[in-house]
C-alpha cells in the first residue's frame, strides 16, 4: 500500500514541481557548465549496496568522457542522491534533485524499490532515466525518458528457474525479502519452476535484517526443499543462512545478482565459511562477459578512479556497473549526435546511437563514437555489457550466467540463453 501511496503522491507532486523539473530537466545551463548525471538510488537502508555500484559505473565514464573533450564544450560530473530503498524518500529526493541541479541531463535508475513512484515524476521533468528496476510493469512501458539496459525482474526469474531445472531440482523454497525490488522476482521465478515440472513448497516474504529466522527456517525444512532461490540484503542472508546451517545443515543456494555483490558475498562467506560458500551457493547476474574492448576501456578507467570509487576492483566483473558506464556514454553520445544538451531534444537519439545498421560504425569507447559522429557517420555503440538493442518498449535484455564464489573470486559456472528464456516465457 505505501508504494501505491506515496506512487500518487507523486503523480499530484507533478503540478507543483513541473516547472523546475523542465528547467533542470533541460540541462543546457551555460556554454561552459558542468553537465550532471545523477545517481538515483538507495545508498543507505537495506539496498545500500545498490549506489555504490552505480557509482562503480559512472565516475569511469565520467572519467573517459571529460579526459576526451567532454560533450559539446561542457565536461561531465556524477551526483549521487540517495533514495534509501523507498518510496517516501526517494519522492522528495526526486523533487530536490531536479530542482537544485539545473544542469541535469540524466540519471542511473531507479531501482525497483521506487521506479513506480518517481519514474512518472522524472519524466514529467523531461529527464531520461537509464534505469536498474526489473519490475515487469515497465515491460511495455510507453515512456519515452524511460531506458532499461538491464534485464526485467521477470526474465530473472525464468533463468533462475531453467538454472535449477538444469541441476536436476524439483523442489524448491522462495526465500525472499519482503521489499518491492526482491518480490518482483517471485511470480514468473514460480509460473517458470512449475511449467518445468518443479514445485515451489515454500513462500514466504521474509522480513529483513531480524536477528533470527529459526522459526522460519523450521518452517522451509518442514516443506523438505532441494534447493533455496533467495535475494535478500547481506545482514538477513547471513543470519538465515548461519542459522540453517546450525539447525540442520545447508542445502544448495540459488540467489539473484543481488547476492553476487561484494556485500553480500563478504557477510555470508564470514557467516558460514569459504568452503561451505564454494560448496552451496551459486548465484545469476546478466550475461557481460569481462572481456573485450570495451570491458578493458571500462575497467582501466575503473582501477583508476580509487580516489572516487572505494575498493574499485570489486565492481571489474558486475554487470550492472557495466551498464551503468555504458548508460552514461549513450547519453554523452546522444548529445553529440543530437547537437544538443537538452534532454527533450537528444532522448530519442538514445536508440540512434545503440541500434544495429547497415554502414553503421561499431564503436566501444565514448572517445571513438565521438570521433565518428563528428565525422559524419552513424554509430552503433557496444558497451562494457554488450550490445545494447532497445525494443520498442525501450528494454534490451539478453542471456544469463551462473557463478559461484571461489577462493574469493567468482568463477563462472554455466549459462542461460536468450533464446531458453524466450522459450520458457512464452
Amino acid at each position: 500500500m505505501r508504494i501505491a501511496v506515496t506512487a500518487l503522491g507523486a503523480a499530484l507532486a507533478l503540478l507543483a514541481v513541473g516547472a523546475c523539473g523542465s528547467s533542470s530537466g533541460g540541462g543546457s545551463g551555460s556554454a561552459s557548465s558542468t553537465l550532471v548525471v545523477g545517481e538515483f538510488n538507495p545508498f543507505s537502508g537495506p539496498d545500500a549496496s545498490f549506489g555504490p555500484e552505480m557509482v562503480g559505473g559512472c565516475v569511469p565514464a565520467v572519467r573517459l568522457i571529460n579526459a576526451s573533450g567532454g560533450v559539446l564544450g561542457h565536461k561531465l560530473n556524477c551526483v549521487q542522491e540517495d533514495t534509501r530503498g523507498d518510496p517516501a524518500d526517494a519522492v522528495p529526493a526526486a523533487q530536490k534533485m531536479m530542482a537544485t541541479e539545473t544542469s541535469l541531463i540524466g540519471v542511473l535508475g531507479p531501482s525497483s524499490d521506487e521506479a513506480l513512484a518517481t519514474a512518472p515524476l522524472l519524466s514529467q521533468g523531461h529527464v531520461p532515466m537509464f534505469v536498474d528496476t526489473g519490475q515487469a510493469a515497465f515491460d511495455h512501458t510507453t515512456d519515452a525518458y524511460f531506458w532499461r539496459i538491464t534485464p526485467a525482474d521477470d526474465v530473472k526469474g525464468y533463468a533462475l528457474a531453467l538454472w535449477a531445472h538444469k541441476a536436476g531440482y524439483t523442489r524448491a523454497a522462495a526465500v525472499f525479502g519482503n521489499d518491492a525490488g526482491a518480490q518482483s522476482d517471485v511470480p514468473t521465478l514460480v509460473r517458470a519452476f512449475t511449467r518445468l515440472g518443479g514445485t515451489i513448497v515454500y513462500n514466504k516474504p521474509f522480513a529483513l535484517d531480524q536477528s533470527s529466522y529459526r522459526t522460519e527456517i523450521e518452517n522451509m525444512l518442514a516443506a523438505h526443499p532441494q534447493v533455496i532461490f533467495t535475494e535478500v540484503d547481506p545482514q538477513t542472508g547471513a543470519t538465515f543462512l548461519s542459522e540453517l546451517q546450525q539447525l540442520h545443515g545447508l542445502i544448495p543456494v540459488i540467489g539473484t545478482e543481488v547476492t553476487l555483490q561484494a556485500p553480500w558475498l563478504k557477510a555470508v562467506t564470514g557467516a558460514i565459511g569459504a568452503s561451505a560458500m564454494a560448496r552451496y551457493f551459486e548465484g545469476m547476474q546478466p550475461y557481460a562477459p569481462p572481456s573485450g574492448p570495451a570491458w578493458q576501456a571500462y575497467n582501466r578507467s575503473l582501477l583508476a578512479s580509487g580516489s572516487q570509487v572505494p575498493k574499485p576492483s570489486q565492481w571489474s566483473s558486475d554487470p550492472y556497473s557495466m551498464t551503468y558506464y555504458d548508460a552514461v556514454n549513450v547519453m554523452a553520445l546522444a548529445m553529440i549526435a543530437a547537437k544538443s544538451t537538452s534532454p527533450a531534444v537528444f532522448n530519442s537519439d538514445a536508440m540512434k546511437v545503440t541500434e544495429p545498421g547497415a554502414g553503421k560504425t561499431v564503436v566501444d569507447t565514448f572517445a571513438a563514437g565521438k570521433a565518428a559522429l563528428q565525422a559524419g557517420q552513424q554509430i552503433q555503440y557496444v558497451g562494457a555489457g554488450g550490445p545494447i538493442v532497445f525494443n520498442r518498449w525501450h528494454n534490451s535484455t539478453g542471456a544469463f550466467e551462473a557463478a559461484k564464489s571461489v577462493k574469493g573470486n567468482l568463477a563462472l559456472v554455466g549459462s542461460v540463453s536468450a533464446a531458453q528464456i524466450a522459450a520458457i516465457s512464452r
